[in-house]
């Protein structure tokens, strides 16, 4: 379809939180929504750049410290949280660390922090999505969801540590959580969209983050100049994300579709075999409910 952010509605009176929304998808993100009118949380791990980030947007912005590797961190932020939520979107992550590295808690990073962080911040702050009319949950997932595989139960453990499986691993359990979600939140009973959308192939700051593959200095210092020329602009890949927030059907996942889904206009998105496996997101929620110690009052 030829959806952009253009296409966005009204979103006056609408509050929004976007983890990682000082860079890349999330900024574009963030930009957009607050420009339709939402009051949009920047959620950062460095408050300072997110600050930063927020004075090159219009419209009601604050910004809020969150770690999603530190599960005190998260705690806290949803510990801070008054009020309805109407639209959480799980964005921020990390790719590819060259060696194994852990998070606060003790699990390696990458799974600690795209799945077990949102993991316990949608749970932690579902009270306040549930007190929204009809709040929304998009998780940002990739296609290196297709390198996953059931191993994601074993949460990627240091013996035998190779970062593009495992970084496949956490993105399939991201669309495992946004599916289960999207089941237990229509078991419930209660009106809450669970959604998935993944950017293609976009130029953010992903790959020079030093907590990824920014870790390598050769990497960190030429990304910001490949990335552009190779690759389609971060704006265009918050599109799937922003129609996931608006428009997109409960449950779905969208992205773009030409490429091998790196770019072009949005659509439905391909799942691989182990996404569309229901157990394994069954087995994967209670295993996340055991290592975050995080039960999602319905």
């Amino acid at each position: 379809m030829s959806w952009t952010a253009t296409d966005l509605p009204d979103l006056t009176g609408k509050v929004a939180v976007v983890t990682g929304g000082n860079s890349g998808i999330g900024f574009h993100t963030c930009r957009e929504l607050a420009a339709h009118g939402a009051s949009v949380v920047l959620a950062c791990r460095d408050a300072a750049a997110g600050t930063r980030a927020a004075a090159r947007m219009g419209g009601t912005v604050r910004v809020e410290q969150l770690d999603l590797a530190s599960q005190a961190s998260v705690a806290a932020f949803a510990g801070r949280w008054t009020g309805p939520l109407d639209l959480l979107v799980n964005n921020a992550g990390v790719m590819n660390p060259p060696a194994y590295r852990t998070t606060a808690d003790g699990h390696e990073l990458m799974f600690g922090t795209n799945h077990l962080g949102h993991f316990a911040l949608t749970g932690r702050l579902l009270p306040a999505l549930l007190e929204a009319p009809a709040a929304r949950v998009v998780t940002v997932s990739s296609i290196a969801h297709h390198g996953g595989s059931a191993a994601v139960l074993d949460a990627n453990p240091e013996r035998g540590y190779t970062p593009e499986p495992y970084y496949g691993n956490t993105k399939l359990a991201n669309l495992l959580f946004a599916r289960e979600l999207h089941r237990r939140a229509s078991n419930a009973g209660v009106a809450l969209t669970s959604s998935a959308a993944h950017p293609g192939i976009s130029a953010t700051g992903l790959v020079a983050d030093p907590n990824g593959m920014g870790a390598n200095r050769l990497v960190r210092l030429t990304a910001p100049y490949f990335m552009p020329v190779l690759f389609q602009s971060a704006a265009k890949g918050a599109n799937p994300t922003l129609f996931a927030a608006t428009a997109a059907e409960p449950g779905s996942y969208t992205g773009p579709t030409r490429f091998r889904e790196q770019r072009g206009a949005i659509g439905p998105a391909r799942l691989s075999t182990a996404a569309r496996d229901d157990e394994l997101g069954r087995r994967l929620w209670r295993m996340s409910e055991d290592l975050t110690g995080v039960r999602y009052p319905w």
